[in-house]
């Protein structure tokens, strides 16, 4: 997700694979299988850098695998959220800081390959790391400027 291409996401996941995940990311990343995975580690990229996951604790079980781990970067771009018809609903633009938070992330695995992904996140200790919450009016203002801005460019997509 950090750093990988198109050949290393078909080396890990399966045709048809599912990211639980994409439902409030851009409409990319809502396709299965390992272009919809890239797209999602593509809109990451794009808002956060030097971003990485530091993995904590893994457990597996017959088909499935769980992996705690802390998420970490700094914000570099807006970070949009998406709308199910793939508008966007919100749009954060950056303040440049740094983040620690936890996740973990769940995986069906099948033949070696992920064929389905979802997470628990600590969305709010993100939001609060980042500035996004409690807003100042004045960043209410860049957000919504930020919103205008993510919807065009998602319209010229």
């Amino acid at each position: 997700m950090a750093g990988g291409d198109l050949a290393d996401f078909h080396a890990c996941v399966a045709p048809g694979a599912v990211n639980r995940e994409s439902q409030a990311e851009p409409p990319a990343c809502r396709v299965p299988g390992p272009e919809g995975f890239l797209a999602s580690a593509l809109w990451l990229r794009a808002a956060f850098a030097d971003l990485r996951w530091e993995v904590e604790d893994v457990a597996v079980s017959t088909g499935t695998a769980a992996v705690s781990c802390r998420m970490e970067g700094r914000q570099q771009g807006p970070f949009a959220v998406h709308r199910a018809d793939g508008s966007v609903e919100q749009a954060f633009p950056s303040r440049g800081r740094t983040f620690a938070v936890a996740q973990t992330h769940w995986f069906r695995v099948a033949d070696g390959l992920v064929i389905e992904h979802w997470a628990v996140r600590d969305d709010l200790g993100l939001a609060r790391q980042l500035g996004w919450v409690p807003p100042s009016p004045v960043y209410l203002l860049r957000m919504a400027r930020a919103r205008r801005e993510a919807h065009r460019a998602a319209v010229r997509v």
